[in-house]
């Protein structure tokens, strides 16, 4: 039989048959979520029951099941950087540490992970007024992250943005009290401590749960307008620095040299002071021990002393004058002229001996008539 033939209308000609009618489906779903919750099948025409007598679970196997399914999806991993942030029905509950945890699946709690060892930055630029009413370009980046996650998510609405009025405010109020020479060139790192503070202080006092870890001063300078300006301001300022270097390298130059020189002149009376220290203990000893002598033996020590001074008396001196006691002359002995022909002997040449003799005579009438003279002058 064709299958467009009369009687067979939902037949396929492919083999297959047309799609279910609408109303059975329904039918259908209505029976099994009886046989599910213990209603009975649906009865056909005749009365009879249609599930034929087939077994129907228990209900609480199937709810066990759809808790354990329903279960599952609490798992949850908090990664090594991180802690979770439990919340029961919006309401904070508990904090989780990294590794594999689980919470009472969706709707009854949720789980926000925050990361706690980011360092998280932000750069704030701005135009602000010193104490001495300039102006300077200031550009600044904060580094801070989350030290508590549970003040991060609950106790401010915006953490991050509360920072960054934070610095913006702290930024202000410590280059507003301060002069502009300072904040560009020398109390640079003071300023960017004091900032640090601050803004550590308001964001502990709005409980933020955030820390300040650094706060970098990234540029500052003033106005386009008076930039040129400003660099010879500088360049007069290196200048006078390096002048005073140079004035204070020679101070320390002359003040090494006076003291290398006191120094000197100080070990030199102190050498000084040892010396004659020495020299008086080494008379007195002498003296103390000439004295011992001399008690010991008056005359004898007397004659000594007597002779060892006249030695050292005409021993500086080249002539020697004699009081005879029984004449009203004086014999002059010309010592240094003695003391002269000796040397000049010793340098004569060897002459033969009627020659010495001559000259050895001579020598003697030489002195005789010195010493005549001598006597003739006195």
């Amino acid at each position: 039989m064709a299958w467009n033939e009369p009687g067979d209308n939902n037949k396929d000609p492919w083999g297959k048959q047309g799609p279910p009618d609408l109303d059975e489906v329904i039918q259908k779903i209505q029976d099994k979520l009886g046989g599910i919750f213990g209603g009975g099948g649906s009865s056909n025409d005749d009365g009879k029951s249609d599930n034929g007598g087939n077994y129907n679970p228990p209900i609480g196997l199937i709810l066990l099941f759809i808790v354990l399914i329903w279960g599952m999806f609490g798992i949850y991993t908090v990664q090594p950087a991180e802690v979770g942030v439990v919340t029961r029905f919006g309401k904070y509950h508990e904090t989780t540490q990294q590794g594999l945890n689980w919470r009472i699946p969706y709707p009854i709690e949720q789980v926000q992970k925050v990361n706690v060892q980011e360092v998280r930055p932000v750069t704030h630029k701005a135009l602000m007024l010193t104490e001495d009413e300039n102006i300077v370009e200031i550009e600044v980046i904060v580094q801070y992250r989350v030290v508590s996650a549970k003040d991060y998510l609950f106790n401010v609405t915006d953490p991050d943005d509360t920072l960054r009025q934070a610095t913006e405010s702290s930024l202000r109020e410590v280059v507003g009290t301060s002069k502009m020479d300072g904040v560009l060139t020398s109390e640079r790192t003071r300023v960017s401590a004091d900032t640090k503070k601050l803004i550590q202080e308001i964001v502990d006092r709005y409980e933020t749960g955030l820390t300040v870890i650094n706060v970098n001063m990234q540029n500052a300078q003033p106005p386009a307008e008076v930039q040129s300006a400003f660099e010879d301001v500088i360049k007069a300022r290196e200048d006078q620095e390096r002048s005073k270097n140079k004035a204070q390298a020679y101070s320390n130059e002359v003040i090494e040299k006076v003291k290398g020189a006191a120094d000197k002149l100080r070990q030199e009376a102190q050498a000084y002071k040892a010396q004659v220290i020495a020299r008086s203990e080494g008379e007195t000893k002498r003296f103390l021990s000439v004295l011992t002598e001399y008690e010991k033996a008056p005359e004898v020590t007397r004659q000594r002393l007597y002779l060892e001074t006249m030695e050292s008396v005409l021993s500086k001196t080249s002539k020697v004058i004699l009081d005879v006691n029984s004449s009203n002359n004086l014999m002059v002995l010309p010592l240094d002229k003695l003391i002269g022909n000796r040397v000049n002997n010793s340098q004569i040449p060897l002459l033969p001996n009627s020659q010495k003799t001559t000259r050895n005579q001579q020598s003697r009438n030489n002195v005789r008539n010195n010493d005549a003279r001598n006597r003739g002058g006195r």
